[in-house]
């Protein structure tokens, strides 16, 4: 998308507004833009505290926003991170200290003052927010609408506009369900910014997405906040786009902001906790030195394997002609991008879709052949991991490890004691048996959840983007969790992923996974010696080396129309 390429730009014989409109704020459009040249912060948090009951979030927290700067806020997970960004837009007043936003401070404005200065700003929320029940044209206008700001045919017609810029314009008439990830994150952005907003508050803009949509999310915003003089505020855990992306890095730890500075700064910054995410997010582990190789011969001994799949809904093909394996005895990456077609594969894999076309085997068995009690005893030789630790709130974590065996009658819960107890030391969680899940870390959950899905001793493991939504830490951690079943327990694992650098570091086997086709299969070290543009775009796209002048010029030069 080029720096020009907003459809403000156009003409008013086009149905936008004339030039010298554009930066007016279409909810208040009377009120003067706040000066991106001058000393006083646009967004200032003074000595800010907030808890919640018995919990501080935030503890002391100082930080001055720089108008017309994009400015990345990074921690770990449940640093506060989500609840410092609600108040930046004036969703929470602080316990004590002061928010001052465009000047003022949000505990001193009454209900109407503050609504007034949050139509001032923009926010990408991290789960979307958007409504099922409108199209997205609907949904992106609906800020003009809702506020009487202009009728609901010209609100529409800038709404289509701003889609095509980001090249949605095939899917102005669907409802949001319908789209993937990627896509759903542009319709947020779009309705962010189609009121002209001054601040654009994203909180994790790019999870979720794989590397290539990451990039051009990146390049989206490094866009409007050039072209609209706009203030751009990101929480983010990924370091690679937060060191193409800032002007400044914060990091918050403890309630507070511990370090804030240039890229460069933080980067060099000697403090251990900075340090830890940084080198938890290391996207630099992707080269021939470090590739694993080592192929595999057609009549090796295979977990999975996958021929000529095709699964279509209507004219909606998402798989074609697909084919994968997974070799016994070691880790499998399926990787590819938002909307390719990965969680369709993994749910083939479990039979729970059968081939319309091709062939699906585990086990050396065919699913298609079997009927569905011989599925069901299949699927308990499988055992799952998903994004989310998915435990129950209700049970300890003993009886949560314990569920599968009393669920399938398998034994009682008496008697699966010795079996928990025996993983739970196995996976160091003893210490955590009689706790409840809500009492623990998120990585103790996550481990938890990998021991509900190896009590039942699974001969496959499949992981569905585990690290997901993590911060670099914590998703450093999962890896190694990975890497240490497999070395200890006599399982196949299948990892469906969209992070190559992750890949990089803990495949055996990868297969890239483009528009519904297995574009490449092969160890990771083979990947670097394909000459398909695809795979090596998709490798490298989200590589830290790659800065933030990298990312304008690629910005600059980059159609909207490219990502699909």
């Amino acid at each position: 998308m080029g720096k020009a390429s907003m459809s403000e730009t156009k003409t008013e014989s086009q149905g936008a507004p004339k030039a010298d409109d554009t930066r007016k704020n279409r909810l208040v459009p009377d009120v003067e833009r706040w000066p991106v040249d001058g000393d006083t912060p646009i967004i200032e948090l003074v000595d800010v505290h907030k808890s919640f009951g018995k919990t501080q979030v935030l503890n002391g927290l100082s930080l001055k926003i720089k108008a017309g700067e994009i400015t990345v806020i990074m921690g770990a997970s449940a640093s506060g991170k989500s609840v410092l960004i609600k108040h930046m837009n004036g969703l929470i007043k602080p316990d004590s200290g002061k928010v001052l936003l465009f000047g003022q401070d949000t505990r001193e404005l009454g209900a109407v003052a503050l609504d007034r200065e949050r139509k001032r700003v923009g926010t990408l929320f991290q789960n979307y927010a958007l409504f099922d029940s409108m199209t997205v044209r609907e949904n992106v206008a609906f800020p003009l609408v809702e506020n009487q700001a202009m009728p609901v045919d010209r609100a529409e017609k800038l709404a289509d506009e701003i889609l095509a810029d980001l090249g949605l314009e095939h899917v102005l008439g669907a409802n949001p369900s319908s789209l993937s990830g990627g896509m759903k994150k542009r319709v947020s952005l779009a309705r962010a910014i189609i009121a002209n907003p001054e601040v654009v508050l994203y909180d994790e803009p790019t999870t979720g997405l794989d590397p290539i949509m990451m990039e051009f999310v990146d390049t989206m915003i490094l866009d409007i906040t050039e072209k609209f003089a706009l203030t751009s505020v990101i929480i983010s855990h990924d370091i690679a786009s937060a060191m193409r992306l800032a002007d400044s890095i914060a990091v918050l730890h403890g309630g507070k902001i511990i370090a804030h500075g240039t890229p460069e700064e933080i980067r060099n910054s000697e403090l251990e906790q900075v340090q830890k995410l940084i080198s938890g997010a290391n996207k630099n582990d992707i080269s021939a030195e470090t590739a694993r190789s080592g192929e595999f011969e057609e009549d090796a001994d295979y977990a999975v394997r996958v021929r000529g799949l095709y699964r279509a809904w209507g004219k909606n093909e998402v798989l074609k002609d697909a084919n994968f394996s997974a070799p016994t005895g070691k880790i499998t990456v399926l990787i590819g991008g938002s909307g390719s077609g990965k969680s369709v594969m993994m749910k083939h894999l479990l039979g729970l879709f059968l081939p319309q076309k091709g062939t699906v085997e585990v086990f050396g068995k065919s699913l298609g052949e079997m009927n569905e009690p011989a599925l069901r005893e299949m699927r308990t030789q499988i055992g799952m991991l998903f994004q989310h630790a998915a435990l129950f709130d209700s049970m300890t974590v003993a009886d949560n490890v314990a569920f599968p065996l009393v669920a399938r009658g398998l034994c009682s819960a008496a008697d699966a004691r010795p079996r928990v107890e025996a993983l739970l030391e196995k996976l160091r969680l003893s210490d955590v048996a009689d706790a409840m899940p809500t009492a623990i870390s998120n990585g103790e959950q996550k481990r938890v959840s990998l021991a509900r899905a190896l009590i039942t001793e699974p001969k496959l493991m499949i992981y569905d983007e585990p690290t997901t939504g993590q911060d670099p830490i914590l998703a450093a951690y999962v890896e190694e969790m990975i890497v240490e079943v497999q070395r200890d327990f006599d399982v196949t694992s299948v990892l469906i992923s969209h992070d190559m650098a992750q890949t990089f570091r803990i495949a055996d086997r990868v297969a890239i996974l483009h528009k519904g086709v297995i574009i490449a299969e092969g160890s990771p070290a083979s990947l670097l010696e394909s000459e398909d543009e695809r795979v090596h775009e998709f490798i490298f796209a989200a590589s830290v080396s790659r800065d933030k002048e990298a990312a304008a010029k690629q910005a600059s030069e980059k159609p909207a129309s490219e990502p699909g």
